[in-house]
């Protein structure tokens, strides 16, 4: 039995249970997960609604590689079944132990496969091969190898592909024929990484997700490859080894624990399910934080440029129009690494900044802190006396972070986070910060660390303990002040799961446009429900000024609005117009009075991406929230999730406008809007 099977096996209620499949076939079900063991140790995954395994997934088989072969023909006993219940719930588990025999090789592969009774329609995967004779050298392996064929006629199915690359693109995306992506979850590009360890691909009636479930970020890959006929979609997780590493006489090659899950609808489920399994496994998210839910005003829009008198002069406009958190961005501080202040910005030092948190308090507003964790500037004075903080490649150059034109400090190095944990002090203790914004794509991973001073055993050992880092900054500030926000904010990237314990306020992260905003909300909404999601800036959005796009999907809204002048060396205008003065007053008002940031985002009723219009659902009290997005929709729109036997009002809330009624046994509606329709019903 592997050491992952002996950590999910504590009570055995029955040691051996019969089994009635033949021997080349075993059937394991768990909800509407049907899959089925057959010759190879290969796995068939049948369709969560017919039970047809064709029209689902054939066999496909796990692997290991060496460069001149692929080793994954395994001659299989019956599996030894145990019933048991440990820290996670009631289970089953099948554990089979298979030979390859051929051409002088010995190699044992270990297949666990367990099932629990609360976490249905999912599977927890274990894998070991153990070698039992002649050295080979492996360059790679492959499981939850699947298969997905295309359903005639589409020739479209839909992705979440969690890794985090400069590209910055969807987190969910179409997938047509021909199309490829590695989805590395290690190093992309010098300074992006990381992301959500999961890959989920769905079709209009069924989808099929993978995912590891290591307590920990590991460099594995996701791929998704569609090959160019229509036919299929092949997901697996796997590892390239980049070097040939050598696989012994009696050493065992440990796959990640991972699972293997169906749903049907987006990829919502899959998230929940995934994030609750790792709060059972021991994950933790912080408790919600009230004021991670209120609005922010940002001074980034004066950029680094800013004038100490441009940000007070505003904040009598941030509180007219109802913001309660002012932020202090990029520009502040002498250098990355060297965080105090930058005298030709404050004359007055250390004091002129406290005066300025301050100001910002007697505004009755929250102070929040720009702060880019890790980054250190070669020209830093911290970092002309301490050269061992830096993370260095193999080649012991170091690592380069590109947006700060700046190097990556030792996540690992107790001298860096002692260095960081001053610099939390200062910023919230000294100075009277109320939250921090933690900045920068750089932060979502790292690479190998050859630090000499580290003495780690494995350089990989960095890439494990990056989440450790970011818990000691969010422990320290809200040790400083109770209530602290920390937001997390990696620059465009999917945030690694492994660091969302350490902050209490997701944000959209420089979204590219409005469909990233909302799609993101869903990620994050359905890892952990009860952190607060914030849109950021709103002049990030589709015309710079879609506050429908966060607010209705339950987001917290934000702007960067310059007043009543923009700094002459910004490169953009942010002015506030009184055009855009009225949109936000009456956004911001909407957000109060719906509160809809923290009631029951219902992200499993409309799939993202093959329901028209794209919609969302929220459910507060009694009332049922409806936003529906489409740049021209003239047409019917179904309202899904209500009582068949109650007549209900619609309202346009945004509009304030009387749309009717409807009647549950016919949630249908003919509509025409643009961009976008809020609505809320409730009963008559």
């Amino acid at each position: 039995m592997s050491k992952c099977l002996k950590y999910f096996v504590i009570l055995l209620v029955f040691p051996l249970l019969s089994f009635s499949q033949s021997e080349e076939f075993q059937l394991i079900e768990n909800g509407k997960l049907i899959l089925e063991v057959g010759q190879n140790l290969s796995i068939a995954i049948a369709n969560p609604t017919t039970g047809d395994f064709l029209a689902m997934s054939k066999f496909s088989s796990g692997q290991i590689e060496t460069r001149h072969s692929v080793i994954n023909s395994f001659k299989y006993e019956k599996p030894k079944i145990v019933e048991f219940t440990d820290s996670i719930g009631k289970g089953r588990s099948y554990m089979f132990s298979a030979r390859h025999r051929q051409g002088g090789l010995n190699i044992e592969k270990q297949l666990g496969i367990t099932i629990y009774d609360n976490f249905p329609h999912m599977a927890v995967v274990d894998v070991s091969y153990l070698n039992h004779g002649k050295t080979i050298y492996l360059t790679k392996w492959k499981e939850n190898n699947f298969n997905i064929p295309y359903q005639y006629p589409d020739t479209l199915l839909w992705s979440f592909q969690g890794s985090s690359t400069n590209a910055r693109k969807d987190w969910i995306r179409t997938v047509t024929p021909g199309y490829f992506d590695r989805n590395f979850m290690g190093m992309n590009s010098s300074d992006y990484g990381g992301g959500i360890p999961v890959c989920d691909v769905w079709r209009r009636d069924a989808g099929i997700a993978i995912g590891h479930l290591e307590m920990h970020p590991l460099e594995v890959s996701f791929p998704v490859d569609a090959d160019w006929t229509g036919n299929k979609v092949n997901i697996c997780m796997e590892k390239n080894f980049g070097k040939e590493y050598a696989f012994a006489d009696g050493d065992e090659l440990k796959i990640p624990l991972s699972f293997v899950s169906v749903h049907s609808g987006d990829c919502f489920s899959t998230l929940r399910q995934y994030s609750k399994l790792m709060q059972k496994r021991g994950i933790t998210f912080p408790e919600t934080e009230e004021a991670s839910f209120e609005p922010v005003w940002c001074a980034w829009g004066y950029e680094r440029g800013f004038t100490l008198d441009e940000i007070i002069g505003t904040l009598p406009k941030v509180k007219e129009l109802g913001f309660k958190w002012a932020v202090l961005d990029d520009g502040y501080q002498q250098a990355e690494g060297d965080w105090n202040v930058n005298t030709d910005k404050f004359p007055g030092g250390e004091e002129q900044m406290k005066d300025l948190v301050d100001k910002i308090h007697s505004y009755g507003l929250k102070a929040k802190l720009w702060y880019a964790p890790l980054a250190i500037d070669p020209n830093s004075k911290f970092l002309a006396d301490n050269r061992d903080v830096l993370l260095f490649n193999e080649d012991w150059s170091p690592r380069f972070i590109t947006w700060w034109d700046a190097f990556y400090m030792s996540p690992s190095y107790e001298k860096t986070r002692q260095h960081t944990l001053s610099d939390i002090k200062m910023f919230m203790e000294d100075w009277g910060f109320d939250g921090l914004k933690l900045d920068g794509q750089h932060m979502n991973a790292v690479p190998a660390d050859y630090n000499p001073e580290l003495n780690l055993e494995n350089p990989e050992q960095s890439v494990s303990e990056l989440p450790d880092f970011f818990k000691i900054i969010y422990k320290e500030a809200r040790n400083i002040k109770k209530d602290a926000v920390v937001e997390n904010c990696p620059c465009g990237c999917c945030m690694s799961f492994f660091n969302m314990p350490s902050t209490n306020q997701f944000v959209s992260s420089d979204p590219l446009s409005s469909w990233q905003i909302r799609l993101k909300g869903k990620v994050y909404k359905a890892l952990a429900p009860n952190t607060a999601y914030y849109g950021d800036h709103v002049e990030l959005s589709d015309d710079g000024i879609d506050f429908a796009s966060t607010i209705g999907i339950g987001g917290v809204p934000g702007s960067k609005y310059t007043w009543p002048n923009d700094n002459p060396t910004a490169e953009n205008s942010y002015l506030l117009t009184s055009e855009k003065e009225a949109i936000i007053k009456k956004w911001i008002d909407i957000y109060y009075e719906k509160e809809l940031a923290q009631a029951n985002y219902l992200g499993d009723v409309y799939d993202i991406g093959f329901d028209k219009p794209e919609t969302y659902l929220i459910k507060k009290d009694n009332i049922l929230f409806y936003s529906f997005y489409d740049s021209d929709w003239d047409g019917k729109i179904e309202l899904k999730g209500l009582d068949k036997s109650v007549t209900y009002r619609i309202h346009d809330y945004v509009n304030d406008l009387d749309l009717g009624t409807i009647d549950g046994n016919m949630p249908y509606l003919n509509v025409k809007f643009k961009n976008k329709l809020l609505i809320e019903v409730f009963s008559k």
